[in-house]
């Protein structure tokens, strides 16, 4: 027998903790401040250290209460957190127009519905919304088109 009684709770308190020591370390190199005047390291540090007590608190309750198993993991919901990262990447590159349908499409994807006629007509759509509400209408410093000079 495991352990692990509360698969759920034990792998997102180590998840916490991960990401709370990680934020710490990151955070390490910004100067402190006080609680009075907070530098920018201040919230990024109180942040993290709550993370990793909210992660010890939940990898012990995993470790005391029985709890449901993790589910099976499938891997096509990923792709929308890959397409998303990839299209913050590019949209500076291709501008926003192309950059757009392009998450569109590939965010679409990850849906046992795809259909890619359907998600590309979406996309330009979506593009065109886009270009007219963020850089028309509010002026963000956005390329619309890839620079082809």
């Amino acid at each position: 027998m495991s352990f692990v009684r509360g698969q759920k709770d034990f792998y997102a308190g180590v998840l916490f903790i991960a990401v709370g020591i990680f934020t710490i370390a990151v955070a390490a190199n910004y100067p402190m401040g006080t609680a009075a005047r907070m530098g920018p390291g201040y919230f990024p540090r109180a942040l993290g250290s709550l993370l990793v007590i909210l992660g010890f608190f939940s990898t012990l309750r995993g470790l005391r209460k029985p709890g449901e198993p993790v589910a099976r993991w499938f891997l096509r919901p990923f792709l929308t957190l890959v397409v998303v990262v990839i299209f913050g990447h590019i949209v500076d590159k291709i501008g926003m127009a192309l950059s757009t349908v392009f998450l569109v499409v590939g965010a679409s994807a990850a849906s046992p519905e795809f259909r890619p006629k359907e998600a590309f007509i979406s996309g330009v759509l979506l593009a065109i919304a886009c270009v007219l509400v963020f850089i028309y209408g509010l002026g963000i410093t956005l390329p619309v088109w890839p620079d082809f000079r």
